[in-house]
């Protein structure tokens, strides 16, 4: 296992929590440092949940890794829990994204981001905002949460969209009452009520989370998911972006995906693998998917792209400093 330490950090006033694995070997080191890759997870995962392979990884290959937890998720902090909110998240990725600048031994202008599923989105919407991140990596992504929406209702039945719906408003109305949550799984078999349950959906989830992984989540979350479309930003992007796509991914729409690389223009860069949604994290779908995200890497975090974007250099990345505390 590589070097892992804690690290805890404040995003609007709630301590969020991390992992930072330190680089091993020099293969991206410059006088500035090494580069870092950002990771958080997708709908409702914690960074114990089939993440760890691939932080290890690109910290073997010679990458640092700052892998966190959302507010109201996993070891973060955040009342009420399993509460998604996208605002917070991505607003907790803006904050992420700083503290790991200012790590010992980090090259700031060497940020990457990696997002999956529901992340794969959020590190659109970050990486759009933010034109000082060198690269992003974005596997299974959910790019149009209206598409996704529409793809629930053709495998599961309008019936259960209006009962998520009707889940929603009612968590909805707790919450203006000052109640606690109404929540709903995250994942079931099909034909119970979960925000995914596809054929292949829990089975895939359940492979890759701990024991103690909490299935619910505040059904409120279901309201807005049909206004979070990030893959339209993708024509803001200033950084090369790897989107890899499950062409039999049964939760996010493979047509969002390719859409997104299109608007991306030059930016993106798309591949295809022949699995599902949850294949991606475990055995063949792992080896590869991370054996390219590596080459990606290697290609767009070198020192010679770098020395080419500090010439264009932005000098503050719009979010104020965190405090930072190892443990």
């Amino acid at each position: 296992m590589q070097e892992r330490l804690d690290i805890d950090f404040k995003s609007q006033g709630t301590t969020c929590r991390a992992w930072f694995y330190r680089a091993h070997g020099d293969a991206f080191r410059t006088r500035e440092g090494v580069p870092c890759v950002v990771m958080a997870h997708g709908l409702g995962g914690t960074r114990d949940a089939g993440l760890e392979p691939y932080a290890e990884r690109f910290a073997a290959a010679g990458l640092a890794v700052f892998l966190f937890d959302y507010r109201h998720f996993g070891a973060s902090d955040g009342e009420p829990r399993q509460l998604l909110s996208i605002r917070r998240q991505v607003h907790d990725w803006k904050v992420a994204v700083s503290v790991a600048r200012r790590q010992l031994d980090i090259d700031p202008e060497r940020i990457a981001l990696w997002g999956s599923s529901f992340s794969g989105g959020h590190v659109i919407a970050v990486g759009a905002a933010d034109k000082r991140i060198a690269a992003i990596t974005s596997q299974g992504p959910l790019m149009d949460g209206l598409a996704a929406i529409a793809a629930l209702r053709r495998y599961a039945g309008t019936g259960h969209l209006l009962r998520l719906a009707w889940a929603g408003i009612r968590d909805s109305i707790a919450n203006l009452a000052g109640a606690d949550p109404h929540y709903i799984p995250i994942v079931g078999p099909p034909g119970t009520l979960a925000t995914m349950s596809s054929e292949d959906a829990y089975a895939g989830y359940r492979a890759i989370t701990p024991p103690d992984w909490c299935n619910e989540i505040a059904a409120r979350f279901v309201l807005a998911l049909p206004f979070y479309r990030p893959g339209r930003r993708a024509n803001r992007l200033a950084c090369p972006t790897l989107v890899q796509i499950c062409d039999e991914d049964s939760v996010a729409p493979v047509w969002a995906a390719e859409a997104a690389v299109l608007h991306a223009g030059d930016r993106g860069t798309e591949k295809h693998y022949r699995i599902g949604h949850f294949d991606i994290y475990r055995n063949a779908g792992f080896r590869q998917s991370s054996a390219d995200q590596l080459a990606f890497f290697r290609e767009h975090l070198s020192a010679e792209v770098t020395n080419e974007r500090r010439q264009r250099r932005i000098p503050h990345d719009g979010v104020a400093p965190s405090p930072i505390r190892l443990s």
